[in-house]
């Protein structure tokens, strides 16, 4: 709404109406705007599939990765629950003579982040890639000992 067009120019008005138009044309723009970092993310966990299982004594991640060395795939343990599997697959060097016709299989960054349960042993984590296949085993903490009931001395008096 422009108060000028009313015939109302006072200066505080004119100062309203400046905030107005600078809020209408950013918005759009930085509000709703995910960050390149957010959306980079999002499509490397995307076009990463995982299985997960549960056994009695760990919890098994198995990721495909045909065609990686072990240097081109990281595992680590972030805030000390949650598990990031991530690396980088790159396109092979052109050799002379050749040129890519199609090129289906998927170059650059991948990642998954799983959120460990309370009971995962950040401390004994292995990773074994082998054909192509990514196994990261979490082992489980044992359960608890049911704590026992404190016996407290009568002394008499």
């Amino acid at each position: 709404m422009d108060f000028r067009l009313m015939g109302i120019d006072t200066p505080l008005l004119h100062t309203l109406q400046h905030f107005m138009d600078a809020a209408g044309e950013d918005s759009d723009k930085s509000i709703n705007a995910p960050s390149r970092n957010y959306v980079r993310d999002a499509k490397a966990m995307a076009a990463t599939p995982a299985d997960v299982k549960e056994y009695q004594n760990s919890y098994v991640f198995i990721v495909d990765m045909p065609g990686l060395k072990s240097g081109d795939i990281k595992v680590q343990v972030e805030d000390d629950n949650v598990l990031l599997i991530s690396g980088e697959r790159k396109r092979e060097e052109e050799k002379e003579g050749a040129k890519y016709i199609r090129m289906e299989r998927r170059i650059g960054k991948f990642m998954r982040k799983f959120t460990l349960p309370e009971n995962a042993n950040t401390d004994a984590i292995s990773a074994v890639c082998q054909d192509g296949v990514l196994t990261v085993i979490v082992q489980k903490l044992p359960p608890p000992e049911p704590k026992k009931p404190k016996t407290i001395e009568v002394k008499i008096a």
